[in-house]
């Protein structure tokens, strides 16, 4: 195995309130699929924050390829969920990286929310 980058991203939880205040909808729809959008909607209380982290989750990811959200991958190839522990994971959609595995934490204390990620060659 192979460490081929690391990635971290930090998002101010009050702009996604903002966000979230002005276009809920279209803001879901463009960064989560209808998978996370089911789970993201469970939450009542600190919405913002678990949508923040996995914001941040999935930059993170983009930034640990160092490639950047855009032509090579975008927010809808990522989805971030999590074990029956708690433990939050990725899957992938994209069939280039199959062979790419990848490490997150995910931390908030509001008004922040931070993921960090390892990208790893398996």
């Amino acid at each position: 195995m192979k460490i081929l980058g690391v990635g971290t991203d930090i998002v101010n939880v009050k702009r996604i309130e903002k966000i979230l205040k002005k276009n809920k909808k279209f803001f879901l729809r463009k960064i989560f699929t209808n998978r996370e959008i089911e789970k993201i909607l469970k939450y009542k209380i600190g919405q913002a924050s678990k949508i923040a982290s996995r914001f941040a989750a999935k930059e993170a990811l983009s930034k640990s390829l160092g490639t950047g959200i855009g032509t090579n991958i975008s927010f809808l190839d990522i989805e971030v969920l999590n074990k029956p522990s708690g433990t939050p994971y990725f899957n992938i959609a994209k069939k280039s990286l199959k062979k790419t595995t990848f490490e997150l934490s995910l931390s908030d204390d509001y008004p922040w929310a931070l993921a960090f990620v390892i990208a790893i060659k398996k």
